[in-house]
């Protein structure tokens, strides 16, 4: 199926019932007073995250939601019966704008989470609420209150601990499916990757991380091009990011250097808190070169890139490097997790 990260919907909470005009009739009570009911309370409408759906595929198909109104009074100062709730359920990662007013109303980050987007209108008063010492029998009833109306737009966001960055066919696919069980589609053309895939990388009893193949960017990504930003904002939700760079691109003319200086900069332009996000730099494809060679050019994008960080030397097709690669990211991931436990 294809991968669709944004919908727009339209959500109708339930109107409230009307309220009852009514007058007791009872044989020992010559002049019953009102009896009417009020009218019960419309279903509000919640967005509740819930595994297992991974796309926002659904709503292209359904893309209105009306809840239940609530029931009319009734005699005897009955109720009515409230509507009830309706619940939309959404991939885990879905952020709920408003398109009216552009807020954001929530962010469904956990299964089982449940947001209240719209809520049902109050039911209306029966006519007993009326009577009063100058008017014992009164013949109004109100109408139940409307319930929110609300257009949204639904934003899907992958969760991941990692994001892997770089150029198409840099060999991001390649590395995903060396260090888990997810199998993204591999070839020698651009953008293989169409939507964003997530594996679960394991490196012990117990211990595991999620890694995002994003599709590759390219120069003017944060404007539309390529791809556009369609997936730069996946890329927020990640702990870590992996800047994957091919040391032997197929283009002699290429320029691994720039074309990371590029990248970096598309960052920057679409997020100032994305650009700032810790980046490790992983040279990719050694086993296209000889050691030796390999080596040379490695130290040459160090150089000119005057790169201060963590980075490592792999070959995702010949699964080097990348044990150690994973056992370097669970660490520092759990390093993250403890300084965020010891702050709160």
């Amino acid at each position: 199926m294809r991968f669709v990260d944004e919908a727009n919907i339209k959500i109708n909470a339930g109107h409230g019932g009307r309220g009852a005009i009514g007058f007791r009739r009872e044989k020992s009570v010559p002049f019953g007073g009102p009896d009417g009911g009020d009218g019960g309370k419309g279903a509000d409408v919640y967005m509740e995250g819930r595994e297992g759906i991974n796309t926002l595929a659904d709503f292209r198909f359904n893309r209105a939601f009306k809840a239940p109104n609530g029931q009319p009074g009734s005699g005897n100062d009955s109720t009515g019966a409230g509507g009830e709730d309706l619940i939309v359920q959404v991939p885990v990662g879905t952020v709920i704008v408003d398109l009216e007013t552009q807020e954001q109303l929530g962010d469904v980050t956990a299964a089982g989470q449940r947001l209240l987007i719209a809520k049902g209108g109050k039911g209306g008063w029966g006519n007993s609420r009326f009577k009063t010492s100058t008017n014992r029998t009164p013949r109004k009833a109100m109408p139940g209150l409307p319930g929110e109306k609300r257009e949204l737009r639904l934003e899907l966001k992958v969760m991941a601990d990692v994001g892997l960055l770089g150029l198409p066919n840099a060999g991001k696919s390649t590395l995903i499916r060396a260090v888990s069980a997810a199998k993204p589609k591999v070839a020698d053309y651009p953008f293989t990757t169409l939507y964003p895939n997530l594996g679960v990388v394991s490196v012990g009893l117990g211990r595991s991380f999620v890694m995002a193949d994003i599709p590759g960017l390219i120069e003017g990504a944060a404007d539309g091009a390529g791809l556009g930003i369609q997936f730069l904002k996946h890329l927020q939700r990640t702990g870590l990011l992996l800047h994957i760079i091919d040391i032997s691109p197929p283009d002699p003319e290429a320029d691994p250097v720039q074309d990371a200086r590029s990248i970096a900069a598309e960052l920057k332009k679409f997020s100032a808190d994305l650009a700032k996000k810790e980046r490790w730099l992983v040279l990719n494809k050694l086993d296209l070169l000889p050691a030796d060679e390999a080596e040379k050019r490695c130290k040459d994008i160090l150089r000119r890139l005057r790169w201060k960080g963590p980075v490592f030397r792999i070959s995702g097709l010949a699964r080097q490097g990348t044990e150690s690669l994973c056992q370097a990211i669970m660490k520092r991931l759990e390093e993250i997790a403890r300084v965020r436990a010891e702050s709160e």
